[in-house]
């Protein structure tokens, strides 16, 4: 297997995270070396958050996490998708089943779908 290049993106490699089942983009997050070896080894993903400055495992907190069906890299060594299966039903922090559950319409933002879960609840924040 051709390895990852890390130090090409500066220790950090962009990862898409994908629904296995339906294709939906569900979020990107970052990857370190420390966070895929961590992934490879449990099977759950596990990013490198960069507001934290530390590993986060997915769902650590809410419990939504992210079990990996595939992996697969691409031609340059400096992106993965991730195909997981989401547990729990919400990938994104703002309670939403995808990060991407905006659109740009009419010069805005436009949400496209409602929240699975009250972050406020879960977060306890």
């Amino acid at each position: 297997m051709k390895e990852l290049d890390f130090e090409k993106c500066g220790g950090l490699i962009p990862a898409i995270v994908q629904d296995f089942e339906t294709g939906e983009v569900l979020m990107m997050a970052y990857v370190n070396s420390e966070a895929w070896q961590e992934t490879l080894r449990t099977g759950c993903a596990t990013y490198f958050s960069r507001s934290r400055n530390r590993l986060w495992r997915k769902g650590e907190e809410s419990g939504n996490r992210q079990l990996i069906r595939e992996i697969r890299i691409d031609c340059d060594g400096d992106t993965i998708l991730f195909k997981v299966e989401q547990i729990g039903g919400a990938a994104c922090h703002t309670g939403h089943r995808s990060c991407f559950y905006r659109k740009v319409q009419d010069g805005g933002l436009v949400e496209t779908d409602r929240p699975v879960f009250d972050p406020g609840k879960v977060y306890h924040k």
